[in-house]
């Protein structure tokens, strides 16, 4: 079932952990005997699917969860060595799970390779909070948690200020010991707010590389006494955290298939397609790029997250951008309405789904935005189709609705999303806040 790695599974660690994401995009892990690591890559360990939300039911939960050893890797941190390794999930007669965000992505891959001949370049951006450990009280309610700063600095600022910036060299530190470089890191515009950017690599590395990612600065956080958070929007008056994805399409020579030298902007048919495929379907996706409750708070003018269905030339209003670059190699879109709080290994296999979906259909993207789109009038309405979903319940009206999400997820991991996300948009729904009774309490 698995790969044979170059590294090591057996090498000399404290502890050895294969980890996976429930449906939600939840790190989870299971602690193994490093001596066992080899048998296990062939006949898997079993677990209960059923306690893993959104894999399976309590009468059929017999998974299997098999490491795939060519994504071990030796992480050192100071106080301890751990042993990571990326698992697949089967079901109890040894084959992929349909429910296994991991699988679907590979599924996905291959059909672009099949059909297309075209295989993917991607690069997310990190953008996560660092907290104080300890949460302020909400006045006299002890049960409300303040979520307290770390510092009160905003975007490139610089030491002795940013409190934050020896975690983000720890944390690429961390990874240069794991083979992973990364391009930059900085303050973001919030304060506390951080952002990591790693070298681009191959679209299922790239999604692995976010679990390793997830659980390298959650570690060197908390051991700095420091909460890392990838919630989307803790704060109402500030950006979000978000998960902007860069990606190019290659041949299988290395030719960037989204450049065209005698082409408007040098944009290929296959780049305006693949745009115009995602730009079709981005409500009907939206639950998978944004997934939670909090997710649609951040969809707010003039605050870098996209509202409207769009594209742009370096446009940072737009839903999809197309950086400004000097060689064709760099070529590339980036996705810009997703965030950290998804499931990586879908929200990567939908955004490439949505793009063949374009070059299958052949859906021209139109034209560019032009100017900011948070500085025109669109008359807000209740339901407005030229938006990305602006709420958890019309994200899943438009996913209810969706014949290509629920084929392109496959029906096992749709049916268990929706069950999901319904019940989280249910209690939010009849959910009481603080604030309610402060504007209704005098009614």
């Amino acid at each position: 079932m698995g790969e044979q790695s170059d590294s090591d599974p057996n090498s000399d660690v404290d502890f050895t952990k294969i980890f996976f994401t429930d449906i939600n995009g939840r790190l989870m892990n299971l602690f193994v005997n490093p001596a066992m690591i080899e048998k296990m890559s062939k006949t898997g360990v079993g677990f209960d699917g059923s306690s893993i939300a959104g894999y399976t039911s309590v009468e059929n939960s017999d998974r299997l969860l098999v490491p795939d050893l060519s994504t071990y890797k030796k992480i050192d941190f100071q106080d301890k060595s751990v042993g990571f390794l990326i698992g697949d999930i089967y079901d109890e007669k040894g084959k992929p799970s349909g429910t296994d965000p991991r699988n679907l992505l590979k599924q996905v891959l291959k059909t672009a390779e099949k059909e297309f001949q075209a295989r993917f370049t991607l690069g997310p951006e990190y953008e996560f909070f660092l907290f104080n450990t300890e949460p302020a009280a909400a006045g006299t309610d002890s049960e409300v948690p303040v979520l307290e700063h770390s510092d009160d600095i905003g975007y490139f600022e610089s030491s002795p200020m940013d409190k934050g910036e020896f975690i983000r060299q720890d944390i690429v530190n961390v990874l240069a010991g794991c083979g992973i470089q990364y391009e930059k890191t900085h303050h973001e515009v919030t304060p506390s707010q951080h952002e990591i950017n790693l070298e681009c690599t191959d679209a299922l590395s790239a999604a692995d590389r976010t679990l390793l990612f997830s659980y390298v600065t959650k570690q060197i956080s908390e051991n700095n006494g420091f909460t890392a958070s990838f919630m989307p929007k803790p704060f109402e008056n500030h950006n979000r955290n978000a998960f902007h994805i860069h990606l190019s399409m290659q041949n299988f020579e290395g030719r960037n298939l989204f450049y065209d030298e005698s082409a408007e902007y040098q944009l290929s048919d296959s780049a305006r397609y693949f745009i115009g495929g995602i730009l079709k379907y981005a409500r009907e996706t939206s639950i998978i790029m944004a997934s939670t409750v909090n997710s649609y708070k951040a969809y707010v003018m003039g605050k870098e997250a996209p509202v409207v269905r769009g594209w742009g030339l370096r446009n940072r209003s737009s839903m999809v951008r197309v950086p400004y670059t000097l060689s064709p190699e760099s070529t590339r879109i980036e996705l810009r309405n997703p965030d950290p709080a998804g499931n990586v290994y879908l929200q990567m296999a939908v955004l490439i789904s949505m793009g063949l979906a374009g070059m299958r259909e052949k859906i021209d993207c139109g034209s560019a935005d032009k100017g900011s789109s948070y500085n025109k009038d669109y008359g807000l309405k209740v339901w407005d189709e030229d938006f990305l979903p602006r709420s958890l319940y019309e994200a899943l009206a438009e996913a209810e609705g969706s014949s290509f999400l629920k084929e392109t997820i496959g029906e096992a991991i749709y049916r268990n999303m929706m069950a999901l996300k319904i019940r989280e948009w249910e209690e939010d729904r009849v959910h009481v806040t603080q604030r309610e009774h402060q504007i209704y309490r005098d009614v």
